[in-house]
């Protein structure tokens, strides 16, 4: 649990948000973290979570292209291939998640500055205006 300001949020949760995953993405995900360094295939882990297949291929191409996981082609003796996966090691995610709440952080520091600057634009205006007043 993450205590933020006014907020709590579950670690699974700032996972989630910060990779932009849905819930079936997030079964997948601990699907993967459950099998360690072990190569699955799309059809197995559908079984597996009683999934629709293409779900599961939906979740795992997103956590691909998020860099979450490792592909490998495998090819078949009679032509074509498949692909399998695994997760990266739980460090490698962490980091991948920190880019992203320091990017959030980044944004927020820049709001934050912008608002400063509003208000010490409002601030200066409003005392132009009173002593305007005072004549």
């Amino acid at each position: 649990m993450i205590d933020f300001a006014c907020k709590e949020f579950e670690i699974e949760a700032v996972i989630k948000c910060g990779l932009n995953l849905t819930k079936a993405d997030l079964q997948v995900l601990k699907h993967f973290l459950q099998f360690g360094q072990n190569w699955l295939n799309t059809e197995h882990i559908a079984e597996d979570l009683g999934l629709n297949l293409s779900t599961v291929q939906r979740s795992v191409k997103k956590l691909y292209e998020r860099n979450i996981l490792i592909r490998s082609q495998n090819n078949m003796d009679g032509g074509g291939y498949f692909f399998v996966y695994k997760i990266r090691s739980k460090k490698e995610i962490r980091e991948l998640i920190m880019d992203i709440v320091n990017s959030w952080v980044k944004r927020v520091d820049s709001e934050l500055q912008a608002w400063a600057e509003e208000t010490k634009t409002t601030d200066e205006h409003h005392k132009t205006v009173d002593t305007s007043n005072q004549r």
